[in-house]
């Protein structure tokens, strides 16, 4: 279980004056269950993200994982208890090998769970295991070995950034069932940053953040209802009248 209370995030100065982009967020986010983290953009909610992970240090509050305090505690460490972060840009990971990557993310070099990995994320294992992490991948090829990378580790927290972008429909509907999957078989605590509506059907409860807050938390079912997407061709979550969701 992870819990946060009251945890503000600062981004810096503007005029002498500290601007917080995370303002008083509090949530308990349970093991073995699936969080669609939705609002706005600029709402705040990669900022969170990045808070739980360690990339942007808490200004004040207190983050417990399992009830250890984590607040204080750097990258690593985190990492280290079991916490993983897939970014909406991956890193590129020049002169490793995909093998590579796979086999220091998963502990083991096993063949088997190597492939498997691979295929979790709509990749052909045969195609891509033993090729060169380079300039010759696309985005959504490297975003979803990274994310591959955060599967084959046994973490508590998984936190994905926008996993569908730059990925094709049939590799993500293979990722949403994996998402699933891994729900039921580990502990882990999964928190997907989308605007994606099979992504917030997939959840078992939606977090709304808006203006850095927590404005709502609710089911998949309550905050679909409320939305009317204004653009019929488009596959994702649209804005609506109050301008709480946007592609």
């Amino acid at each position: 279980m992870l819990e946060l209370k009251s945890i503000c995030v600062s981004a810096g100065e503007v005029g002498g004056d500290e601007v917080e982009i995370v303002s008083d967020v509090d949530l308990t986010l349970e093991s073995k269950k699936i969080y669609a983290m939705t609002g706005p953009n600029g709402g705040g909610k990669t900022s969170l993200a990045k808070a739980i992970m360690g990339i942007y240090p808490v200004k004040s509050g207190s983050m417990l994982l399992d009830g250890e305090e984590i607040a204080g505690k750097s990258i690593t460490e985190r990492s280290n208890l079991g916490i993983g972060y897939a970014f909406q840009t991956p890193t590129r990971f020049k002169g490793l090998k995909v093998r590579e990557l796979l086999t220091i993310a998963a502990g083991s070099g096993d063949e088997r769970k190597l492939y498997s990995l691979l295929v979790d994320v709509g990749l052909c294992a045969q195609d891509y295991i033993d090729r060169e992490l380079n300039a010759s991948f696309s985005g959504g090829e490297l975003k979803r070995i990274e994310i591959a990378s955060i599967l084959a580790r046994d973490l508590r927290v998984a936190l994905f950034d926008e996993p569908e972008a730059g990925i094709d429909l049939w590799s993500f509907q293979k990722l949403t069932e994996t998402f699933r999957q891994l729900s039921i078989t580990s502990d882990a605590t999964i928190i997907i940053i989308s605007h994606q509506e099979r992504i917030l059907r997939l959840a078992d409860e939606v977090i709304l953040i808006t203006g850095g807050r927590v404005a709502e938390i609710t089911s998949p079912d309550r905050i679909l209802d409320d939305i009317e997407c204004r653009n019929p061709d488009c596959d994702c979550v649209n804005c609506d009248e109050k301008g709480v969701l946007a592609c």
